[in-house]
């Protein structure tokens, strides 16, 4: 696969959450976030159990603890992702929500030079810094104080963050991105579960008025879209992955208009079209460079 096949396959993945929002925006008014975030994890761990059994059976070598230990790490990374989102929600606007959960976007590179001292693409910088100019302003370009809830989804961006850093990791080291992605998502369901049990009620009733949104999120949002993360990340940077897996914030407004009925503001297009741009720039000045790169005749010495 090719970079840019890979960030096409990243750029779906986006598309595939984006939908997502919707789907999880209308299960909220039958059932509990941290009780639909445990169930569509185990809908995503039967359907992708029948892969992993296939890939395991055909690796050459049995899968390492260590590489164990990180899948189980990126489980959690998502799981405190999704729990400080949701909690968080409950006190700030969905435009803060947005646009400082799109915080990854720019925490990412900075994370990759900390810990894996990898010094990313200059490219990365600018359009790391342009995609999340586009989420604040298709958020609706304000930002309100900041409260408890703002703190905890910039916690929820660290976190998405963690997870971007430790796919690229352990996507490269044990080639078993479907282990990878049902190791994730069998933590994740389990430590949900867990504190649904103490913190939610749950009913057959309430499972079944939100089964459509469920088996969308469960197979397509969960299991598809990480899936794709995973497969993308072995021939990306986790960089470039960040920027693209960003169009999430774009496509959830575009179905959030074809399908509920909500609206964009002007500002708001600027947005989409800033948040293009910089996948643009990640994808054509690289290549830019290295064409010229290769065009410049070496001189001979004699």
């Amino acid at each position: 696969m090719t970079r840019i096949q890979a960030n096409l396959v990243l750029l779906l993945a986006g598309a595939i959450w984006g939908a997502g929002f919707v789907a999880q925006s209308t299960a909220m008014e039958t059932i509990g976030p941290i009780w639909f975030t445990s169930l569509r994890f185990v809908i995503a761990l039967i359907v992708l159990a029948p892969f992993a059994l296939r890939e395991s059976r055909r690796a050459a070598l049995p899968l390492g603890r260590r590489d164990m230990r990180g899948f189980v790490a990126i489980g959690g990374a998502v799981f405190l992702a999704a729990i400080a989102q949701q909690v968080g929600i409950m006190t700030t606007t969905v435009a803060n929500s947005g646009f400082l959960t799109g915080l990854y976007v720019v925490l990412v590179p900075i994370l990759t030079v900390l810990f894996l001292r990898r010094r990313p693409h200059w490219v990365i910088w600018p359009a790391a810094g342009l995609a999340f100019l586009g989420i604040f302003l298709l958020s609706g370009g304000a930002l309100s104080a900041l409260t408890g809830g703002d703190l905890l989804t910039i916690l929820a961006a660290l976190f998405c963050a963690v997870q971007v850093i430790l796919i690229a990791v352990f996507a490269h080291s044990s080639g078993r991105p479907f282990t990878l992605s049902l190791v994730q998502f069998a933590t994740c369901a389990v430590l949900a579960g867990v504190v649904a049990l103490f913190l939610e009620p749950i009913s057959l009733d309430a499972i079944r008025a939100t089964a459509t949104e469920l088996i969308y999120s469960g197979i397509f949002a969960s299991a598809v879209a990480f899936t794709l993360q995973v497969v993308g990340q072995r021939y990306t940077t986790a960089p470039q992955a960040a920027i693209f897996l960003s169009s999430e914030a774009l496509f959830a407004a575009l179905f959030g208009v074809l399908l509920l009925g909500e609206t964009i503001s002007p500002i708001g297009y600027l947005g989409g079209i800033i948040i293009f741009a910089a996948m643009l720039m990640v994808e054509i000045v690289p290549e830019l460079g290295r064409r010229k790169t290769s065009e410049t005749p070496v001189s001979s010495v004699g």
